[in-house]
């Protein structure tokens, strides 16, 4: 048996609070929210963050840097660790996920120059350091970037 093959407790969900139904229901009149203030009112509550009137911590605490929006945010492969494929073989973002090389594809995969290659793989990546395509194409293989356009 599965859990989603598990059959439905009919006593395992409980209905809604039924309020403002009399007085003998033990929640009448106020309907639960006590007597005055702001928690009783309707539509009276605060605003996320909202410290009672002290100022707000994502107000207290400075404010470094900036984060652009724009930023891409690349897997990384370094060469040496493109040793594992034989020689000639087309390595494309299937091939190296399935060697464990990536994990979730982010925005694209980037080739960096770290370590040595001595075979000539033909390489398909989104981008690729200057010094990574150099020492590809030194041992005899080729890098294709599919956004055509190398990143220094």
């Amino acid at each position: 048996m599965k859990l989603n093959e598990l059959p439905r407790n009919p006593a395992g969900r409980r209905g809604g609070k039924r309020v403002g139904r009399g007085i003998g229901s033990g929640l009448g009149k106020t309907s639960g929210r006590g007597q005055k203030g702001q928690k009783a009112r309707s539509g009276g509550y605060h605003k996320v963050g909202f410290e009672g009137g002290q100022m707000p911590l994502q107000r207290r605490l400075p404010k470094r840097g900036f984060h652009s929006m724009f930023h891409k945010d690349f897997a990384l492969v370094n060469l040496v660790a493109l040793d594992r494929f034989e020689a000639g073989a087309v390595v494309g973002i299937a091939e190296l996920r399935a060697a464990g090389l990536i994990g979730r594809e982010r925005d694209g995969v980037k080739l960096l120059g770290d370590g040595e290659i001595g075979k000539a793989l033909e390489i398909h990546v989104d981008r690729a350091s200057q010094s990574a395509i150099a020492k590809v194409r030194a041992a005899g293989g080729e890098v294709v970037l599919s956004s055509q356009q190398a990143e220094v």
